[in-house]
This record gives C-alpha cells, sequence and structure tokens, in this order.
C-alpha cells in the first residue's frame, strides 16, 4: 500500500465530506478523538450566540425562549438515535462517574431486592480508574465486595455468577481497545442473575452500539470522546424502561424532580429517565455537545454508525498492517485485539522501551496519540495508544503517520524528546 493508494481511497471515500465539518490544525495529524475529540467548525459560532444573544440578551428568559432547560433530554434523544435507545430514555446530564453512581446505586437495589445475599459487584481488572473507585466507594458503603477479573474469564465466572449482584462492565477497553458482545454477555449476565451496567465511553459514536436490542439494564458515558462535545463535556446517562420507575437514584437533586418548579420541601420523583438528572444542566456545555453530536448525525444519509465503522475498521487495519510493514526492525506488538470485529476505534502498540518518549517524538512531529503507562503489578507493557475517527481522519493520515513512527524509531530521535506528563489523561 503506497501513500498514492491512500490518496485515491480518500478520493473515493463517500464520508471524506465530513472532515469540513471539524477544525483541524494545519500539519497535524490527530489520532486521539478516544481522549478528545477533535472541535467542530460550528461550536464557536453557536457556542458565541448561546453567550452573547441567549444570554446576553435573552437573559433568564432563554431557559424558556432558547430551550435551555430541555438540553438534557433534546441531546439525550440525538445521543439515542447512536446508542441504540428509544426517545425519552436517555438524558444528559453531570459527569460519568456521577452518572455511574446513580445507576450502580439503583443497580444494587434491584439486584439485591429479590436476592439479598447477592454481594459482588463484578468489573474489568483493566476498567477505567474512575469506574472503580465509584464502585469501590459504594460497595464500602453497602459492605459489599468489589471483584475484578478479566474479559478472558468473565464467562466462567459469570457461569458461578450466584453471588454477583451487577456486572460493571466498559464495552470497549480502554487501554487495548478490546470489544465486548454487549448482548451476549448481557445475556450471560441476566442468567446469572446479575444486573448490568455498560460504561460506553468508547463506544458511543465509535462503534455500533443497541442497548435495547441487548437488553441491556443502564448505561452511562461521556461526551468528549467521540462525541466531540469539549473537554470535559457534560455525560449521559440510560436506564431500559423497564427499571426506570423501580428505584429512586441516591442524588434526588431537584431537576429530578416530578415538578422542579413547584418547589416542594418533599421529594418526588420525575416519570422515567428525568429522575436521572440532579442539578441545574450547564447550558452552555450542552450546547457544544448538541454540536459535536451532530457532526455524527451527519453521517446517516451516507449510512451512518455503520458506514462509520466500516471506515474505522479499514484505517485501524490498514495502521496495523503499515506498522509490521514499516516498523518491523522494532517491537511493537500488537496489544490490540487481531480479530477486527473484536476491536473497537483504536489500535494500542505494546512498547517496552521508551513508550513515552516515542510518543512525545511523534507528538513533536504533529502526530498526536497517547501514551499509557504498563498497569498492574505482571509487568505489563507500555502503551502507545491511536484512535481512528472516521469522521475526520483520512488514511493518507494513517500513512503518514506511519512514516512519522518509523522515523521515530529508525533514527533514535526519541531518545531525546520530553512530553508534559500532566496531558491526554483520559
Amino acid at each position: 500500500m503506497t501513500r498514492n493508494d491512500c490518496a485515491a481511497l480518500d478520493a473515493a471515500d463517500p464520508l471524506a465530506p465530513l472532515r469540513a465539518r471539524f477544525t483541524l490544525p494545519e500539519g497535524v495529524i490527530y489520532l486521539d478523538g478516544n481522549s478528545l475529540g477533535v472541535l467542530p467548525a460550528a461550536t464557536p459560532a453557536r457556542v458565541a450566540a448561546a453567550i452573547q444573544q441567549e444570554w446576553g440578551e435573552g437573559l433568564i428568559r432563554s431557559w424558556n425562549s432558547a430551550g435551555w432547560i430541555d438540553l438534557p433530554q433534546r441531546v439525550g434523544d440525538k445521543i439515542a438515535r447512536l446508542v441504540g435507545a428509544a426517545p425519552g430514555e436517555l438524558v444528559v446530564a453531570d459527569s460519568t462517574s456521577v452518572n455511574l453512581y446513580k445507576v450502580l446505586s439503583a443497580a444494587l437495589a434491584i439486584a439485591r431486592a429479590d436476592a439479598p445475599a447477592r454481594r459482588v459487584v463484578l468489573s474489568d481488572a483493566e476498567n477505567f480508574p474512575t469506574d472503580l473507585y465509584i464502585a469501590q466507594s459504594l460497595c464500602a458503603q453497602h459492605g459489599l465486595t468489589l471483584e475484578l477479573t478479566t474479559a478472558d474469564a468473565l464467562e466462567a465466572r459469570l457461569a458461578r455468577g450466584q453471588d454477583v449482584a451487577v456486572l460493571l462492565w466498559t464495552q470497549v477497553n480502554y487501554r487495548s481497545g478490546r470489544m465486548l458482545d454487549m448482548a451476549r454477555t448481557t445475556a450471560l449476565a441476566h442468567a446469572a442473575g446479575a444486573v448490568t451496567i455498560w460504561d460506553l465511553a468508547h463506544s458511543a459514536g465509535a462503534v455500533p452500539v443497541d442497548l435495547n436490542g441487548a437488553q441491556a439494564d443502564f448505561a452511562i458515558g461521556c461526551g468528549y470522546k467521540y462525541l466531540n462535545g469539549g473537554p470535559g463535556a457534560p455525560a449521559f446517562v440510560w436506564a431500559h424502561a423497564r427499571h426506570t420507575e423501580r428505584f429512586w437514584q441516591p442524588l434526588s437533586g431537584w431537576m429530578g424532580h416530578a415538578a422542579p418548579f413547584r418547589f416542594d420541601t418533599a421529594y418526588q420523583p420525575a416519570p422515567g429517565i428525568a429522575r436521572y438528572l440532579c442539578g441545574t444542566p450547564s447550558a452552555l456545555a450542552m450546547t457544544a455537545l448538541e454540536v459535536g453530536v451532530d457532526t455524527l448525525l451527519a453521517a446517516e444519509p451516507l449510512g451512518g454508525m455503520a458506514a462509520l465503522r466500516a471506515k474505522s475498521l479499514r484505517l485501524s487495519r490498514l495502521f496495523i498492517d503499515q506498522v509490521r510493514e514499516r516498523c518491523a526492525a522494532h517491537a511493537l506488538p500488537l496489544a490490540s485485539p487481531e480479530d477486527d470485529t473484536q476491536r473497537g476505534s483504536q489500535v494500542s502498540l505494546a512498547c517496552n522501551e521508551g513508550g513515552y518518549a516515542v510518543m512525545a517524538a511523534l507528538i513533536a512531529r504533529g502526530v498526536i496519540g497517547d501514551f499509557r503507562a504498563g498497569q498492574g503489578t505482571d509487568q505489563a507493557p507500555d502503551l502507545l495508544r491511536f484512535g481512528f475517527t472516521p469522521l475526520y481522519t483520512r488514511f493518507v493520515d494513517v500513512f503518514d503517520a506511519v512514516t512519522a513512527l518509523a522515523t521515530v524509531l529508525d533514527s533514535g530521535e526519541w531518545r531525546e524528546a520530553r512530553f508534559n506528563q500532566r496531558a491526554a489523561v483520559t
């Protein structure tokens, strides 16, 4: 595969026009949309209008006239189209961590209502730490046990899962990009009597998701990765319709009240998913998120998530093949699944020497991926992590990124590289 071949793929790509919807810095190849999505070109003007006209001129009237009060549901319904949820089932609110606290509390109440002896929250040993920290906190509060396992051992553990109350799993592993079959795993968890919570941080907007089709119980996800909502964008929360009326979530804020503007002193939960709201919605942040979600919905006439997924896999497969061909003299084993169907929209390469400096040297050359340190006590290797967002990533970008990687490795320039360790945190 030559660079000209890649240019030909770009010329024939029906999704190529979507790249114009983003602001991409000149001379930068951005392969870190799995941490922070690119700025949509429409966001600055839309947020400026929200500031200048809606806030500056409309003032408090804009909660009604500009529809600020409806943003959690309006943007939620748009995200629902990307994850297989129905209108009215998903809302935008708070952060991923806060939403996990809400749904894990509800899931534990549901699971233990009929089987109080169930005392285990089961999760992935490689789950993103915030999920584990929230689970640790709730388990400590309720005298339960957080048990960690691996994707390979999960099925066997569920087969003897009479003690498992909740399965908490991130569909696409943030380190390796390994993707679990949601429908199959949910069925196994239900057969074991467990309630499921899916973290869609690396799924929503990256891979086709069908929450209702999988009969999942709860889901959460963030807005700043593939949804392009901006740094720290609000998160979202979903509950299957069979669960929404069963229990209160523990953060019973005024926006989750059945009639928030009645200003009752006693809490009465709103019907359905609205009870998972808490405080006043961040109108400016949700405005930016709505633009980001709209960039994904712009792909619907071109095939939607199925078309984006197909391109994503072609991009990641090209990257894997090019690294093997052009960086063969260096030890960079694939740390992501070889099978395309088991991989999200990222590729991770193991790097046993100088991974941090290699990524620093790449960034200095204008190729932005990210670095993840080895995890645990088993001497796991460091990872070079590359995300492939098909809305704006081109095939020539992949070719040029591997060219830069080969140059960094062949020249040894990575040995002199320096990098700001505080950057690229999620």
